[in-house]
């Protein structure tokens, strides 16, 4: 019996979205409509039995999304957000259960050198071992007027999106062995940079530079390193600065196929990324971006 194939254009949300702030950072639950992150949409093969994942941004949006592919795909996932963030990542930690698989929930401030060290060492030691780092965790605000843009921003957000990754990495390479992943998070910003997100734009093309060289680094010791690159998809960092709150009902809107993406539209890509199907590949970019090219 053959799978139904479904219009792109129309599978998922595409009308409209209500306009909605939220003050940072937002609660996903709390959003209309809820952004599908395959909490029941996501069918897992198998491809990430045993596998031991560290996922950033966990609680929500495309962090949510990969950490419920990765578990209903056989992995244990442990997931890092912020404390005020708790609701969203209990919620998910239900799915990922539900899956048959543990959860780690590990809240802190990834803009902290110490806490990211804390991090990876509480997840390598509640997993029992880690296999994959997949960096999702992200600060976007727009501001318009590069002269309103203040330099506490511009730090807090090359802290969170930049800084972190190095962190991160340095702390996970002595537990990481041959066959590892690490999987970043970068977009189509980094390439077709919008005028009110300078700094977060800069962050962006800076983690292609940060994949492409860590993974010439890497690569003699087994572990690949790769990074996916997202259009607009409907996050809560949406709803919450990233976009001017005018810009909202029609976000998404102007990809050719006329919608923004849903993050379970990413989960595929990122477990492709951390499973055996990709062994020949690293340091690459992966677009999913509704059809907004990167090169």
């Amino acid at each position: 019996m053959s799978k139904q194939i479904y219009n792109p254009l129309t599978k998922y949300h595409h009308d409209k979205f209500p306009k909605q702030t939220q003050v940072a950072p937002a609660l996903q639950c709390e959003m209309t409509p809820t952004p599908d992150c395959g909490e029941k949409s996501y069918q897992g093969h198998g491809r990430l039995e045993g596998r031991k994942m560290l996922v950033t941004g966990g609680d929500s949006g495309i962090g949510r999304a990969a950490a419920i592919a990765y578990a209903k795909e056989g992995a244990d996932v442990a997931i890092n957000y912020l404390p005020f963030e708790q609701k969203d990542a209990e919620d998910v930690a239900k799915v990922i259960q539900a899956a048959g698989r543990k959860a780690v929930l590990i809240p802190g401030d990834l803009s902290d050198e110490t806490f990211c060290k804390k991090l990876v060492e509480e997840a390598h030691h509640q997993l029992g071992g880690l296999d994959n780092l997949t960096l999702v965790a992200g600060k976007q605000v727009a501001v318009e007027d590069i002269m309103e843009l203040t330099t506490e921003q511009i730090k807090k957000t090359f802290e969170v999106n930049v800084f972190s990754l190095f962190w991160l990495t340095k702390a996970a390479l002595g537990y990481l062995k041959p066959g590892s992943t690490i999987i970043t998070t970068s977009s189509v910003q980094a390439y077709q940079p919008s005028s009110n997100l300078l700094d977060y734009a800069s962050t962006k093309t800076a983690i292609i530079a940060f994949t492409r060289g860590l993974a010439k680094q890497l690569g003699h010791k087994g572990i690949r390193v790769n990074s996916v690159a997202p259009g607009p998809v409907w996050t809560p960092l949406q709803i919450c600065g990233g976009q001017p709150s005018d810009a909202i009902p029609e976000f998404g809107k102007q990809t050719p196929l006329q919608r923004a993406g849903q993050p379970v539209e990413l989960a595929g890509v990122y477990v492709h990324l951390a499973s055996e199907e990709s062994s020949y590949t690293t340091g690459e970019t992966y677009g999913v971006t509704g059809g907004m090219h990167i090169n």
